[in-house]
């Protein structure tokens, strides 16, 4: 394939889509990110802002099993291609009709279960919760558990949007849902309530937002799918082909998803600030999944499905789509990794947030990011499958890294959690090696120093990522003959990168002493221009693209 065949590639229809896509999740993860600095500030990583964590996991886990992973595996697939052979769309409202209802009768009967069975789950899920932080989190899973349908049937108006492709307002709906979050948090704090009663207003905030996010996209829903009827129509082959896949792809989701629960799980046996530790990290480690990897591959999976008999397009598809998440993601990792302490001091260190805080998440931070590259190839990797209709297979090598995830953390986080944050320095606070939990008193208490249990958890949580990135990527090559050139990472990104790492290592070091609000920024930007200009040196069409949309911006 020639230079320009490359570009013109790169400058497909699906190009724009992205860049739209990635327009709404900037704003709705911008969005989250304030949400987390001023939750940050309110309640630091201590028992109240673990308890929220917590809480928010565990409806979060279903809403995510039933939401959007699980309809980009079996709806958004099979209604593509709907739209374009009925070209009246009176099948397509049907069976979009359908699933909705079929949805909404699921998540109304695991709401009550979860709101009436909200204690003895938590106790199951978190059996080792101090019970200060147990009772709190309880009360937190009732209130949020309540909008967990409204959050999946969002999720059902992303589906049908973007089969549509109209990208926009289904990635950006998600700002509303923060924004509640933000306003009943502020509202409670200045009331001088609580750290408890905080996170109690928050939950609420969980609720209302849910319903708002769900709200503002059901005009646009009705729009551009008129012909759409709520009921349950038996006998469509469309609606038995969603739910044929629907069932795997619950439980490929459920993996997946008890891959994040896993740890959180495991979490529950360390010492107090785990659960934040891993929440935060995971939040900024997966800005540029939200904002890249999700863009790119949510306008690709509605075109990998209409082209799927065309195999030279949808392997040229595909390999573009490769070097754009191959350009994003190792700079990101580079970036985390050697500017993460001053980046976490400047968006988080506040309030009740201290210096070590700061070096914890950092250190947490930079485990995660091992596997940055890994976690986002294999989304895409995933998309593909799901658009030749492959749900058991990228659901049983998720189930492999699920067990390596958790295997990997188990054995490191008891050992990591004799270790811990003392004063910005490193101190041994327990007996090494050790498998079993520090003493409840040790894992309760509310101050430094800090251990380091959750690093255990992330790095097991990259092994992981790289071993499905490996399986996965041997699937698609074996099944459907399309794989990224080997000499793709080497030659574009990993020499920009080593180059951009020295560098900004160096800015880093050099500039220790100054304020993050100034390190930060100018770290990042130097180191970006660098990596940027060299990759396109080098002949990334990814580097190319990205300096076009600056240019025209």
């Amino acid at each position: 394939m020639n230079s320009d065949q490359k570009t013109g590639d790169l400058n497909r229809p699906s190009g724009r889509n992205a860049m739209i896509v990635g327009a709404g999740i900037l704003l709705s993860r911008l969005s989250g990110l304030i949400r987390e600095l001023i939750f940050a500030g309110l309640l630091g990583t201590r028992v109240a802002a673990d308890a929220f964590k917590a809480a928010l996991q565990i409806p979060g886990l279903l809403q995510n099993i039933l939401g959007e992973g699980t309809l980009s595996a079996s709806f958004i697939p099979t209604y593509s291609r709907l739209i374009d052979e009925d070209k009246s769309e009176e099948e397509p409202g049907v069976v979009a009709g359908t699933i909705a209802t079929l949805l909404g009768l699921a998540t109304s009967v695991v709401v009550i279960v979860g709101i009436l069975a909200a204690r003895p789950l938590t106790k199951v899920l978190l059996p080792l919760l101090p019970n200060e932080t147990f009772e709190l989190t309880v009360s937190l899973v009732r209130v949020m558990w309540a909008g967990l349908g409204f959050i999946v049937l969002s999720s059902w108006c992303l589906g049908v949007l973007n089969a549509h492709r109209k990208f926009f307002l289904a990635f950006a709906a998600p700002i509303l849902w923060n924004a509640a979050q933000i306003v009943f948090a502020i509202t409670a704090w200045s009331q001088n309530w609580s750290d408890a009663s905080i996170a109690k207003a928050a939950a609420w905030g969980v609720l209302v937002g849910g319903i708002l996010q769900f709200i503002v996209q059901i005009p646009v829903v009705m729009k551009v799918s008129p012909s759409l009827k709520l009921g349950l129509k038996r006998g469509s082959k469309a609606v038995r082909e969603i739910v044929s896949k629907f069932f795997p792809a619950v439980m490929g989701r459920g993996i997946v998803q008890f891959s994040g629960f896993l740890d959180l799980f495991l979490a529950g046996f360390l010492a107090t600030g785990a659960f934040t530790a891993l929440s935060l990290a995971q939040i900024i480690y997966m800005l540029p999944i939200g904002l890249f990897v999700m863009s790119i591959i949510s306008a690709d999976l509605p075109e990998f499905s209409r082209e799927r008999d065309n195999s030279p397009a949808v392997r040229r598809r595909f390999i573009a789509s490769s070097e754009r998440i191959g350009f994003y993601l190792v700079f990101s990792s580079i970036a985390f990794i050697t500017m993460g302490e001053p980046l976490v001091d400047f968006l988080f260190e506040r309030g009740k947030f201290t210096s070590e805080d700061t070096l914890y998440i950092w250190i947490v931070l930079a485990a995660y990011s091992l596997g940055l590259y890994a976690t986002g190839m294999s989304r895409l990797y995933q998309n593909l499958c799901y658009s030749y209709g492959d749900v058991k297979g990228p659901a049983r090598l998720a189930g492999f890294r699920v067990l390596v995830a958790g295997s990997l953390g188990f054995l490191l986080m008891f050992q990591l959690d004799r270790f811990a944050i003392d004063d910005n320095s490193i101190v041994r606070i327990g007996d090494f090696p050790s498998f079993s939990p520090l003493p409840e008193l040790a894992r309760a208490l509310d101050t430094t120093p800090q251990p380091l249990g959750a690093l255990g958890l992330a790095l097991g949580s990259s092994v992981a990522a790289w071993a499905e990135y490996f399986l996965l990527r041997k699937r698609v090559a074996e099944r459907f003959q399309i794989k990224i050139d080997s000499n793709l990472l080497k030659k574009f990104f990993l020499l920009p990168g080593i180059i951009s790492a020295i560098l900004a290592g160096t800015i880093s070091f050099l500039l220790y002493d100054y304020d993050a609000y100034l390190v930060a920024p100018i770290a990042l930007l130097i180191s970006g221009i660098v990596y940027t200009l060299s990759s396109s040196y080098f002949g990334s069409e990814a580097a190319k693209e990205f300096l076009k949309t600056i240019r025209v911006f």
